[in-house]
Order: C-alpha cells, then sequence, then structure tokens
C-alpha cells in the first residue's frame, strides 16, 4: 500500500490503540500488582487476539456481525459477561499486590500462561474490536492492489502500535506503585478497578452497532 495510506491508517489505528478500554485496564491492573511481565504477557495475548479477530474479519465475520442484530447481540453479551467476571475477580482480591520476597517471581513465572489467555480473551470478547476492522479495513484498501498483502501490513501496524501502547500505560502504571504500597490505596484500587471492569461489562451490550 502507499506510504501516504499507511501513514493515515497508522494515525487512526494509533487513536484507536491509545482510547481507553479493556485491554488498558488489564496492563494497569496487571502492571501494578504482577510488574512488566505481567504487562508483557497480557499485552501480548492481547494483540494475538487482534491479529485473530482481523483475520476473522477479513474472511467475513465482522459482515455477519454487522448484518445481524443477533449475532451481535450474542458477540457483545459475551464480552460483558467476561468483562464483569474480571471486575467481580479483582473485586474480591485480598492479597497485597505489593508483595516482595523469593517466592514472587516463580509465581509470577507460573501465571504467565493465565496472563496471556486473560489478554487473548479480551480481544476476542470485543465486538467493538471487530467492529473497528471490519469498518476502518475496507476505507484504506487499494482494490488495484493485492489485498492480501495491504491486509497484513494493516493487521502488523495495528499489532504493533496496541503493543507499545499497552506497555506505555503499563510503565506509567507502575511508577505509580510506590504510592499505591499502602494497604488502605491498595484496597481502593481493588475497588476502582473491578468497579469501571463491571461497568465497562455493563454498559457493554447497550451501545450501538456503530461504535468502535
Amino acid at each position: 500500500m502507499q506510504f501516504e495510506v499507511w501513514l493515515m491508517f497508522a494515525a487512526v489505528a494509533l487513536a484507536a490503540a491509545l482510547s481507553p478500554g479493556p485491554a488498558i485496564l488489564l496492563a494497569i491492573t496487571n502492571a501494578v500488582s504482577g510488574g512488566m511481565r505481567a504487562v508483557v504477557y497480557s499485552s501480548l495475548g492481547n494483540i494475538i487476539g487482534l491479529m485473530l479477530v482481523a483475520s476473522v474479519s477479513m474472511f467475513g465475520l465482522g459482515a455477519l456481525l454487522t448484518a445481524s442484530a443477533g449475532a451481535f447481540m450474542v458477540a457483545k453479551l459475551a464480552g460483558a459477561l467476561y468483562l464483569v467476571y474480571l471486575g467481580v475477580k479483582q473485586l474480591r482480591r485480598r492479597d497485597a499486590v505489593f508483595a516482595t520476597g523469593p517466592d514472587v517471581p516463580a509465581r509470577r513465572c507460573r501465571a504467565g500462561r493465565a496472563l496471556l489467555r486473560e489478554g487473548l480473551l479480551i480481544a476476542l470478547t470485543n465486538p467493538k474490536v471487530i467492529a473497528f476492522f471490519s469498518a476502518v479495513f475496507p476505507v484504506f484498501l487499494d482494490t488495484a492492489r493485492p489485498a492480501l498483502q495491504q491486509f497484513v501490513t494493516m493487521t502488523a501496524t495495528m499489532m504493533a502500535l496496541s503493543l507499545l501502547c499497552l506497555l506505555g500505560y503499563g510503565a506509567l502504571a507502575r511508577r505509580a506503585r510506590r504510592w499505591l504500597a499502602a494497604p488502605r490505596r491498595q484496597r481502593l484500587f481493588h475497588r476502582l478497578a473491578g468497579g469501571v471492569f463491571i461497568a465497562m461489562g455493563a454498559s457493554l451490550p447497550l451501545m450501538g452497532r456503530g461504535s468502535s
């Protein structure tokens, strides 16, 4: 694809990646509770999910969800339930997220697969991601050029920008770790993060099909 077209797409993708959403909130909570290693795992899971969603959108799932109100509502309900689940899980946390000790690195390492899966599910259960790919990709496609090459370029761009943004948000949250070390602030953090996850889940079915 032409450089000017790619640059325009990159600007749109960057704006989408920077906008607050479940993946960013997950990166922030993981940064505070598990450090940058946890952020890397969940972010990798998220961009793998983006790649899968982009692929199925290219093969018609995005068009199906756009055309079928019932299918789109099922996708939104699945995403909403998963966000509520994450919120309840966060609210029920009683661990000291800033605990240190010789056993902490091993605990984080064992949780890597779960963090990867969590980030993956965040992407796969978010219908707004499917709507973004199915609505935005065709705008930048040049029908005179091979579609697969353009698809790979745009998907790789979106994945790279999303990863950088998630890591950036995680790094910023990590810098606030010392301030949040007080037990009272830890409890407040769990409640706020859990509440935001639940609010996102509750509001997702109410959003129109054109929102992104």
